[in-house]
C-alpha cells in the first residue's frame, strides 16, 4: 500500500490553494490591522498574476505591459472613490480650469458600472491590441517589445491629461467606499476578506479553464504554434481571448488594490512595475496558477521586512533572492514540490523493488 506522502497532495494545485487560503483567512487573527492592509494588496497582486500565468505560463506570450491593465482598473476605482469623497468639481480640475466634470467622470459616479467598466475596459483595450498583432502574427520578443511601448504610451498619456487624471500626483483623499469609512479597520478588514474571496474565485475559474480542452489547446500554443494552425485551429482567437481575460483580470485586480492602497499614480503602472509581476511569476513557478500566487505573496513581504529591517540595502537582499531563485529553481519555487514528490515516488518505487527481490530471489 502506497505510503502517505505529503508532496504528493500539495503538487495537487487545489489542495495547495487552499491551505493557501485558510492561512490567509486565519492572518487577522494574528497580524496588525497595518500588516492586514499590506497583507490585502499583496492578494490583489496574487488575483492579478493568476492572470498573467494564464497568458505567460499556460500560453507562451509574455507582455511587458500589463501594468497598464491593472492602473486602468485602479484609475476608474479611484474616480469613483474621489467621487463619492467629493462631489462636484476635484480640486486639481479646477486648478487646470475645468468647471464641468467630464463625461467619463460623470458616468463612473454609479459604482456598478466602475466595477463593471473596472473589468470591461482593460479587456477590451487588450481585445484590440491582441486582434491586431496576433492576427498579424506577432509573438514572442517583438509582442514583448510592444508591449512596453504601450506601458510607455500611456503613461506618458495620463501625465500629460493632469487636468482630467492628477497627473503625475495621481489620485488619491479617498474617505468612503459604499458609504463606510476607508480609515476604519473594520471595512479594511471585509475588503481583505472581499480580495480572498475574489481570490478563490479567479483561481477556480482559471483552474477549469487550464484542466479544459481549451486549456489543453492554450498549452499547445506555448509548445507548438504552428503544429497547431495547421491542424486546423486558429491560434490567433485562442491568444486574443486569453489575453482579454488577463487584462480583465488585471483590473480587477487594481480596483482592490486602490482601495486598500488610497492612491494610484502613473508609476504604478510603468515598465517596473510591469517586469515585477513577471518576475512574481517566475519565482512562483510558471504554468501552475498556484505559484505565481504564493510568488507574489512571497516577494511582497520579503520586500516589506527587508526594506524595513535594512532600509540601505534591502535591494541587495532581494536581488540575491531573485538570483537564488533563478539559479538553483528556474521552474519556481513549485519545483520544490515537485522535487520531493520524485524523491517520494523514488524510495517507494525502491520499496517495492526490495520487497519483489526477497519474494523472488534470482539465481
Amino acid at each position: 500500500m502506497m505510503k502517505f506522502s505529503v508532496a504528493n497532495y500539495l503538487m495537487d494545485r487545489k489542495w495547495l490553494f487552499i491551505v493557501l487560503v485558510l492561512i490567509l483567512i486565519a492572518m487577522p487573527l494574528l497580524l496588525s490591522d497595518f500588516r492586514i492592509n499590506l497583507l490585502g494588496r499583496y492578494i490583489a497582486f496574487a488575483i492579478l498574476v493568476i492572470g498573467l500565468d494564464l497568458l505567460w505560463g499556460y500560453t507562451g506570450v509574455l507582455s511587458l505591459g500589463h501594468g497598464i491593465f491593472f492602473g486602468l482598473g485602479a484609475y476608474i476605482m479611484a474616480i469613483y472613490l474621489k467621487m463619492e469623497a467629493s462631489p462636484g468639481v476635484p480640486d486639481f480640475m479646477m486648478w487646470n480650469g475645468i468647471m464641468e466634470l467630464p463625461w467619463f467622470w460623470v458616468v463612473l459616479q454609479n459604482p456598478l458600472i466602475a466595477i463593471l467598466a473596472g473589468i470591461m475596459v482593460p479587456m477590451f483595450l487588450a481585445t484590440i491590441l491582441g486582434f491586431f498583432t496576433f492576427r498579424n502574427r506577432i509573438k514572442d520578443v517583438y509582442f514583448t517589445i510592444l508591449t512596453q511601448a504601450l506601458v510607455i504610451v500611456t503613461t506618458t498619456l495620463i501625465v500629460s491629461q493632469q487636468n482630467v487624471t492628477g497627473g503625475t500626483n495621481g489620485l488619491t483623499n479617498f474617505t468612503t467606499i459604499f458609504g463606510y469609512s476607508l480609515s476604519n479597520p473594520s471595512t479594511q478588514k471585509v475588503i481583505y476578506y472581499i480580495s480572498i474571496g475574489i481570490l478563490v474565485g479567479v483561481f477556480f475559474f482559471c483552474y477549469k479553464l487550464t484542466n479544459s480542452r481549451f486549456g489543453k489547446a492554450l498549452i499547445a500554443i506555448r509548445d507548438g504554434e504552428n503544429r497547431l494552425r495547421f491542424s486546423g485551429y486558429d491560434t490567433s482567437m485562442f491568444k486574443v481571448f486569453i489575453f482579454a481575460i488577463s487584462a480583465g483580470i488585471a483590473g480587477l485586480a487594481g480596483m482592490l488594490f486602490v482601495m486598500q492602497v488610497g492612491i494610484i499614480s502613473p508609476t504604478m503602472m510603468g515598465i517596473v512595475p510591469s517586469i515585477e509581476m513577471i518576475l512574481w511569476v517566475a519565482i512562483g513557478g510558471r504554468g501552475t496558477l498556484i505559484g505565481p500566487v504564493i510568488g507574489a505573496i512571497i516577494t511582497n513581504t520579503a520586500k516589506t521586512l527587508f526594506s524595513e529591517s535594512y532600509p540601505d540595502i534591502w535591494l541587495y537582499f532581494l536581488g540575491a533572492v531573485f538570483v537564488i531563485v533563478v539559479v538553483f529553481l528556474p521552474g519556481g519555487l513549485m519545483s520544490l514540490f515537485e522535487k520531493l514528490k520524485r524523491r517520494g515516488g523514488g524510495n517507494e518505487q525502491s520499496t517495492v523493488v526490495r520487497k519483489q527481490e526477497v519474494n523472488h530471489p534470482t539465481s
